[in-house]
């Protein structure tokens, strides 16, 4: 029997790395997921540690191998994609020389908005180059490069380069740093009004202070950046030969997974965090819904960047801290707290007997930024149980999402006659009930959902190599 051809995906999440071989028909031929430690270390600050993720990689790795017990050279290359706003100190050699600096992570907010007040110019200048400006708020990649510049310095210095988590992870894998058009965006120093001639622009990185020598270099989107590390190779059992190809952020590789790409279409992701997918034929921004375009690995088109804000962690947060926590009332913990989740689900009416819910535990973003607000329960009265607590969080997820939409359509100029439903979340028929009525529109729930990122990625590596058409779904 002929086997297909596979690519090795890796997707970084904020959770920890989901990776799957992936056939050239979308097929999961075999998938491990491993978990990370994001380390909180007060308000508004957290890190993970690079090596717990790199040991991550591996081991997943391993296990997908195994599991799939296919020979090396069925293996055409490695795709990657990850979190972004997310930024990892690295020395010549790809190794980290200090934390990851995720996007929750909000200490630069003093340096961006230090940007404010001494260049007034700094919104118009940023939007009008990169298509988005400086986070006040201190969530983006260029403000975690300042943060490290100003308060850990020595950690500044010893990096060579400072690279997003996709990034560091082809680094480790080949021995070469480098970034791309897509993966640079959230440094928010590129200029990205060509996508053909992306480069990094003199006068943004002047204004900021950054040294550029610690940028990683720019290569086109898409790129192979070369073989696997030959001793990489033959601790987890892969050909020399294996490419790796340049890195995505998980936007873009969930936009590809949905078919987001395609004119007409249109998806809601939700994992960590949840997004309104689309695509644009230029860039543009809306800085008062805070929906923006980025660099995508689609040929002459942009990513639509709608980050809603939490999308999977608030139910996650529900079940963790309130009906399953270990605290001084009792011992509630369990293995699998989602096990019963659609269940108890079918319990509470449409509505939640009237309790809502609001999301925002880390502030939002699209369709209003506002880093300070926060979420609660509203409306609670003697007869709400916690099957209604349970439905209203998931109802005000989708609610947060269907208040982003009519924005998201306005700047795509379209209108999407029906959403695919893709991340976690999408595991939830439930859920995609709720998101079809909220959004009085067809939700069309993926096959494993999970690894949507992971598919999209390896279409794109299929497309690099020749063997795969991103014009079909």
């Amino acid at each position: 029997m002929t086997r297909s051809p596979t690519i090795l995906s890796i997707d970084l999440g904020t959770g920890g790395p989901k990776v799957a071989l992936v056939g050239n028909d979308g097929t999961i031929v075999a998938s491990a997921l491993r978990p990370v430690t994001t380390i909180p270390l007060g308000p508004d600050a957290a890190e993970q540690d690079p090596e717990e993720i790199w040991s991550a990689i591996l081991s997943a790795i391993r296990e997908v191998l195994a599991a799939a017990g296919r020979p090396a050279e069925d293996i055409l290359g490695i795709s990657c994609t990850s979190q972004y706003f997310s930024i990892v100190p690295i020395d010549d050699s790809g190794h980290p020389v200090g934390p990851m600096i995720p996007w929750m992570d909000g200490r630069g907010a003093p340096f961006a908005q230090a940007l404010y007040i001494s260049h007034p110019e700094t919104p118009s200048r940023w939007i009008e180059t990169t298509g988005m400006p400086p986070l006040p708020s201190g969530n983006d990649s260029l403000s975690h490069i300042l943060f490290l510049q100003n308060e850990c310095p020595e950690i500044y210095e010893r990096a060579a380069k400072l690279v997003e988590p996709a990034d560091y992870v082809t680094s480790r894998l080949t021995g070469v740093c480098a970034s791309n058009g897509c993966t640079a965006f959230a440094m928010l120093l590129t200029d990205n009004r060509e996508l053909d001639s992306i480069a990094y622009h003199d006068e943004l990185i002047r204004l900021s202070g950054v040294d550029r020598q610690k940028l990683p270099e720019l290569v086109p989107i898409g790129s192979s950046l070369g073989p696997i590390r030959k001793e990489i190779a033959e601790e987890i059992g892969l050909s020399a030969d294996t490419q790796v190809f340049a890195g995505v952020n998980d936007t873009h590789a969930a936009g590809i997974g949905t078919a987001s790409h395609l004119r007409g279409h249109g998806a809601l992701n939700i994992g960590t965090t949840c997004q309104v997918l689309a695509f644009v034929d230029d860039m543009r921004t809306d800085i008062d819904h805070f929906i923006l375009s980025m660099p995508s690995p689609v040929p002459g088109r942009y990513m639509v960047m709608s980050e809603i804000g939490l999308g999977g962690k608030p139910l996650e947060h529900f079940l963790t801290r309130v009906v399953f926590a270990d605290d001084g009332l009792a011992k509630h913990s369990v293995d699998d707290p989602f096990e019963r989740v659609e269940e108890a689900l079918g319990t509470a009416e449409p509505g939640s007997g009237g309790l809502l819910y609001l999301p925002w535990l880390a502030g939002s973003q699209s369709p209003r930024a506002n880093p300070a607000m926060r979420g609660g329960f509203l409306n609670m009265s003697l007869e709400t149980t916690r099957a209604h607590m349970l439905r209203a969080v998931l109802e005000g997820v989708s609610f947060s999402l269907r208040w982003a939409l009519p924005a998201v359509e306005a700047f795509t100029n379209e209108t999407f006659p029906f959403l695919r439903f893709s991340g976690g979340g999408a595991m939830s028929a439930r859920w995609a009930q709720i998101l079809a009525d909220t959004m009085d529109r067809p939700i069309h729930q993926l096959s494993e959902p999970r690894f949507v990122n992971n598919r999209g990625t390896a279409l794109l590596a299929f497309h690099a190599l020749g063997r795969a058409s991103l014009d079909e779904t």
